[in-house]
């Protein structure tokens, strides 16, 4: 009897420890998510600001180690002599590109001995509203890579774009023609918008109809505000998890069943300071990219309209790695490939990899899947 009472005893002890580990992760990851989250650790210098983009410097690690996906990987103290920009898209935050201290893109790209530099677009307002491809493609991404020229001593540069930040470095290198463009990296770059899958579908859907509304009315979205299509932080966090609704379901229902496991909490709660915290998109941006990269789908043509100018990719002519993602859904592998047809680059490799959209820049697969390879690839040409 007294083995049954002990028995029962323990039982209820370690039922109440569960009990308590669960409320204590719950209360964390409503209440205190912060302080779960492992994104943005490795340090960096903010070299210039305008009071919205500004421009940073990741300096050479302490540590003579790092950990990538279970493996440690020698810190390189010998520098390549290109430097990497990378171009981030907007609407996004920062962390992703420093998301987790063992799944880390900065990090490790300082680590294999790459001068590293990423352009932070910042959080625009409606003040900036009418900022446009133009605006970044023609004036704010020359100015800043001019500033990395300056800080760096080197004028060949590398550049790094992962969706709309991929359009920004192959739209620029395309405008400018600049020769010292060595080495371009883009990542998820639909280039035949109508090719992409459902996506594309329904782009080609709303061509038709704005082509109707053309031809009847002779209406273009480019005859309103740009103020009005503005687009709010918010709105982009729902619009891209409804790109993947029932993945992003699963995300929360896996949330409740591990609870228990505060490793998975943390790292829940630092993949959605990502996700949950998108930007606005400047109207400006978003009457661009519905016009001429959905509905005219300009770039399967291999070229787009920049303001006033014509941006056409066989100026393109830098060493080109192109990757795309097996269960990207914004730019499937049909899409993105057509960017080998339309460029000048003699170097030209295209990859195809597990992930989708985000997967493919910084999911748990990306490491071994594509960093590998892209620094192997780069280091082959920066010296």
């Amino acid at each position: 009897m007294p083995n049954l009472f002990k028995s029962a005893a323990d039982r209820a002890a370690g039922l109440t420890r569960q009990t308590a580990l669960y409320a204590g992760n719950a209360f964390d990851r409503v209440f205190r998510a912060a302080s779960l989250v492992q994104a943005g650790q490795t340090p960096f210098e903010t070299l210039y600001t305008d009071g919205l983009v500004s421009l940073r410097y990741y300096p050479p690690l302490a540590e003579d180690f790092i950990e990538l996906d279970g493996e440690t990987i020698a810190v390189e103290r010998t520098a390549h002599k290109t430097p990497i920009v990378i171009v981030p898209p907007l609407a996004v935050n920062m962390l992703i590109y420093d998301l987790f201290p063992q799944r880390s893109l900065v990090r490790f790209l300082r680590a294999k001995g790459f001068e590293v530099y990423l352009i932070d677009w910042g959080i625009p307002t409606r003040e900036h509203s009418h900022y446009n491809l133009h605006t970044y493609v023609a004036e704010l991404l020359p100015a800043y890579l001019n500033r990395v020229r300056e800080h760096s001593g080197e004028q060949e540069l590398s550049l790094h774009g992962w969706s709309m930040g991929g359009m920004f470095t192959l739209f620029y290198s395309a405008l400018s023609k600049d020769q010292h463009i060595r080495n371009a990296v883009v990542l998820g770059l639909p280039i035949d918008s109508h090719a992409s899958g459902l996506m594309g579908l329904m782009y080609q859907r709303v061509a038709d109809v704005a082509d109707f509304v053309r031809k009847r009315t002779g209406f273009r979205i480019h005859d309103l505000k740009p103020h009005w299509f503005h687009t709010p932080g918010w709105a982009n966090t729902i619009g891209f998890k409804l790109t993947n609704p029932i993945g992003s379901v699963m995300g929360y229902w896996e949330l409740i069943v591990r609870l228990g496991d505060r490793e998975f909490v943390s790292n829940h709660a630092t993949t959605s300071a990502f996700l949950d915290r998108m930007v606005a998109y400047p109207g400006g941006i978003i009457q661009d990219t519905v016009v001429r990269i959905w509905i005219d789908n300009q770039l399967s043509q291999g070229e787009i309209q920049i303001g006033e100018d014509v941006a056409r990719l066989e100026n393109v002519n830098a060493n080109l790695l192109a990757i795309a993602g097996q269960e990207d859904t914004l730019a499937t592998p049909g899409a993105a490939k057509r960017v080998m047809d339309h460029v000048s680059s003699t170097d030209k490799t295209f990859r195809v990899v597990p992930g989708g959209h985000m997967g493919i820049l910084a999911g748990s697969k990306a490491p071994r899947e594509s960093w590998l390879e892209l620094a192997d690839w780069l280091g082959d040409r920066s010296d």
